[in-house]
């Protein structure tokens, strides 16, 4: 993040603050309060997580240990639309390497990567839970089924 006034920099922590206030300085509410300020931002930047370690009176490796831990925090602005693709035994077996490449290319943004105009994020998941439907995708919550390479284009129009 770009290097911010003292008043800029209060002004962007006021909702944080806000939700500080509604906890106890104690590490017990260090998921919750990291849950509502990623709601908040969309993301946990660096002045976010010390904000939550000064505020709780933890330190900020015991707070950036829990964001890198759990898969539900992210430390950078990610897509308005999330695109998860699977990779379980069955999405593989049935082309879904052949789907990832697809949203790939149509995207220009590699795995773990938001396109610049943050309109999508790009995440290789384990499984979705949805075999039956093999190759699968997920944009946002809409589950999309039984793909092949030539659906991708048509399929991302919908979210553009």
């Amino acid at each position: 993040m770009a290097e911010m006034t003292k008043e800029k920099l209060d002004e962007y922590l006021e909702p944080l603050n806000e939700i500080l206030s509604r906890y106890e300085k104690k590490e017990r509410y260090l998921i919750p309060v990291l849950q509502e300020a990623q709601e908040e931002y969309g993301y946990l930047p660096e002045e976010v997580m010390k904000e939550i370690a000064l505020g709780l009176n933890l330190s900020l490796s015991q707070v950036y240990g829990v964001v890198t831990f759990y898969s539900q925090f992210h430390q950078e602005p990610r897509g308005n639309n999330i695109i998860r693709v699977c990779m379980g035994t069955a999405c593989h077996v049935r082309g879904g390497g052949a789907i990832l490449d697809a949203i790939k290319d149509e995207l220009g943004i590699e795995a773990g990567e938001t396109t610049d105009d943050l309109e999508f994020t790009l995440e290789s998941v384990a499984c979705i839970g949805a075999c039956g439907l093999a190759p699968v995708i997920m944009i946002n919550d809409d589950t999309h089924g039984r793909l092949t390479p030539e659906k991708i284009p048509e399929i991302m129009a919908k979210y553009q």
